[in-house]
């Protein structure tokens, strides 16, 4: 093997290993949709606030 796609980091992995694991990353690959869904799924509204929209003033005691 002169140059290699996959590199072992840390420790040694025999070349049956590193067969392995490319043929399950193939099949992985392999298996993603085309077309991804649409990935908003989230909120509606924002998760923050705009402080120039906020009231001037909020009370000590308020944890909000």
């Amino acid at each position: 093997m002169e140059s290699a796609d996959i590199r072992v980091e840390k420790g040694h992995a025999e070349p049956e290993e590193v067969a392995a694991i490319t043929a399950l990353l193939l099949a992985r690959a392999a298996a993603r949709p085309t077309d991804p869904a649409p990935a908003h799924r989230g909120r509606v509204k924002a998760g923050w606030r705009r402080l120039e929209r906020e009231p001037g003033f909020r009370a000590p005691h308020s944890w909000r």
